[in-house]
């Protein structure tokens, strides 16, 4: 049986190793004077952007730059806009991880708008945002969140106050998303876990979210074998262009099933965490991921409730142990133990190290959502998840 479904709207979607060359001939579809949004350095300072800048020169396109230190804040995005609200600007482009594609995808639509950012985030917000916007292309220089393919920009107030919401809208898919592979290959070996990680993350709480579809489990199951066949490859030789295309893959797929199966307690543990700590969002989503498995295991075996999300676990265990004739518990326990192996072989540091208290722990807790967890989890279990991780 084929479950109802809704399929969020998508950018016009290129995938492509090098098709960046041709960058400026989709700016130019737009006009010539442009946003230009970037990480702190890493991209500006290297040869690709060199090239993409001379050719802007060449084809006398005029760019306004932003570049964005962290994960966005308020601040950078009221400040940028009021800073560019005076100009003449075309279009905004993004090139970058997640965090910069988020901000391109926040300061496209607030553009000519005088309220603050804050007012249209859900949850903190009072005020629903009309959806107004300039045209936007997104180009993921990491292999992670997915960003070029949805709907809401997340920004981060880190404080004892703080707060990680989406600003969000129908009409924030970008225009266009330009998928280089090619663009990933310098990418940092750190970087690389982290954000395959949080790929790893969104394409299996997508898989067993209570929303998920057929459609969504198709995509989702591709996505998850791309990351099998790429993420350690593309960790241990950050070179190998054909494990950086499996991982660009993954994580664009990635976007697409968060966008229409909703996520579970890591995200929502990442909401709640990096609202009040400066941990970077795909490390949270990597160092809980095997834990936060463990736990969701072993409650849908206790409770009985839902029996298909144990099959689903049996599936991905089947993906990774390469095994044929065991059972679905031995999938289901192999599956992971492979997730705490990852774990191990990325390093992945715990809690502590950034400043996270064992008196957090409780209000951490309280404040985590897991709306589309396959099994609902009592917060003595979410504690059990995040104190394994504490370290």
């Amino acid at each position: 049986m084929v479950k109802p479904f809704q399929l969020a709207g998508l950018p016009k979607i290129y995938f492509k190793s090098g098709i960046t060359s041709d960058l400026s001939g989709f700016v130019k579809l737009y006009g010539n004077k442009i946003v230009l949004v970037t990480g702190k350095s890493s991209f500006i300072r290297s040869g690709q952007a060199e090239i993409i800048l001379n050719d802007f020169e060449k084809k006398g396109i005029v760019y306004h730059l932003v570049t964005v230190p962290g994960e966005p804040s308020p601040d950078i995005i009221d400040e940028s806009v009021k800073e560019l609200n005076n100009k003449e600007i075309d279009l905004v482009l993004a090139i970058g991880g997640g965090s910069v594609l988020d901000a391109g995808k926040a300061i496209s639509a607030m553009m000519y708008k005088a309220e603050s950012v804050v007012e249209f985030l859900e949850v903190v917000g009072n005020s629903d945002h009309p959806g107004t916007k300039l045209p936007f292309i997104a180009v993921p220089t990491t292999s992670g969140t997915g960003s070029e393919a949805t709907k809401n920009a997340v920004i981060s107030q880190i404080g004892e106050n703080g707060f990680k919401r989406s600003l969000r809208h129908d009409n924030f898919v970008p225009d266009i998303a330009l998928v280089d592979p090619a663009l990933t290959l310098k990418c940092p070996q750190d970087i690389t876990a982290a954000g395959g990680m949080d790929c790893f993350t969104q394409l299996t709480e997508a898989y067993l979210s209570d929303k998920a579809s057929n459609y969504t489990d198709a995509l989702a199951l591709e996505g998850v074998k791309a990351v099998k066949n790429s993420l350690i490859r593309s960790y241990s030789d950050g070179m190998d262009l054909e494990a950086r295309e499996g991982m660009s893959f993954a994580s664009l797929t990635s976007g697409i099933c968060l966008a229409n199966a909703g996520l579970g307690a890591v995200h929502g543990f990442a909401s709640s965490i990096g609202g009040k700590f400066d941990i970077p969002h795909g490390l949270i989503c990597g160092t809980l991921m095997a834990s936060a498995n463990a736990v969701n295991v072993r409650e849908l075996r206790h409770r009985s409730e839902s029996p298909s999300a144990l099959r689903k676990y049996a599936l991905l265990g089947r993906l990774f142990l390469d095994e044929t004739g065991k059972s679905d518990d031995y999938y289901i326990d192999g599956f992971i133990a492979y997730l705490h192996a990852l774990t191990d072989t990325f390093q992945l540091p715990g809690f502590k190290k950034y400043g996270l208290k064992k008196e957090d722990i409780g209000l951490i807790c309280s404040q985590t959502e897991c709306k589309n967890n396959p099994v609902k989890l009592t917060l003595d279990n979410l504690t059990e998840i995040l104190s394994e991780r504490y370290l």
